[in-house]
């Protein structure tokens, strides 16, 4: 079994921000999947899809910082090892739409990803990064992701998360390197 979790904020309020694309993109997963969203013996909510293999696709419920408290306890829960996890987060570090799949590293000063590092022990799993870009350097960090996206950076977003649905869909058929070999090389819309 493989554990997809997407990165967010729970709650209306920061639907469409920067910071939940994670979220956007699990929910992509679930409705091409016909797979709905359920509570998890964890701080989070839980989606079945089943194909080539059985995944659970994972939205914690607590906030982004604390992401890896539902991660870890899933992941001990069904006995799914770091090799069978992908995390899908937001990257300020990358321009609008431009994806970035690795098999591990570091957090890039990701407080989400640091939870996730803590709580499974390793940085030793898969990551797709989305690039949501870094504004204006003299705006506040936390600001700018818990931010919306501008007019015109909205239909890139959105084929962002399409494409990154696609990527975890190779990912999870084909695994790593085929998705890699994809989507790292893939320009930014």
């Amino acid at each position: 079994m493989k554990l997809i979790a997407g990165l967010g904020n729970p709650g209306a309020t920061y639907r469409g921000t920067r910071h939940n694309v994670g979220f956007e993109v699990l929910d992509e997963l679930a409705a091409r999947h016909g797979t709905s969203w359920n509570a998890a013996p964890a701080d989070a909510l839980m989606a079945r899809w089943r194909t080539d293999g059985d995944a659970l696709l994972v939205k914690p419920l607590t906030f982004m910082n604390l992401s890896g408290e539902a991660i870890g306890a899933l992941c001990r829960y069904y006995r799914i090892d770091t090799a069978d996890v992908l995390i899908v987060c937001d990257d300020v570090h990358l321009p609008i739409g431009r994806l970035r799949l690795r098999a591990g590293g570091s957090d890039g000063g990701h407080n989400g990803l640091k939870s996730v590092a803590r709580h499974l022990g390793t940085t030793d799993y898969a990551r797709l990064r989305i690039g949501v870009g870094r504004g204006d350097v003299r705006r506040d960090l936390a600001a700018h992701v818990l931010g919306g996206f501008d007019a015109d950076e909205a239909a890139g977003v959105q084929e962002a998360i399409t494409r990154s649905a696609d990527a975890v869909t190779l990912w999870m058929t084909e695994g790593l390197a085929p998705a890699m070999n994809l989507f790292n090389r893939q320009d930014a819309t």
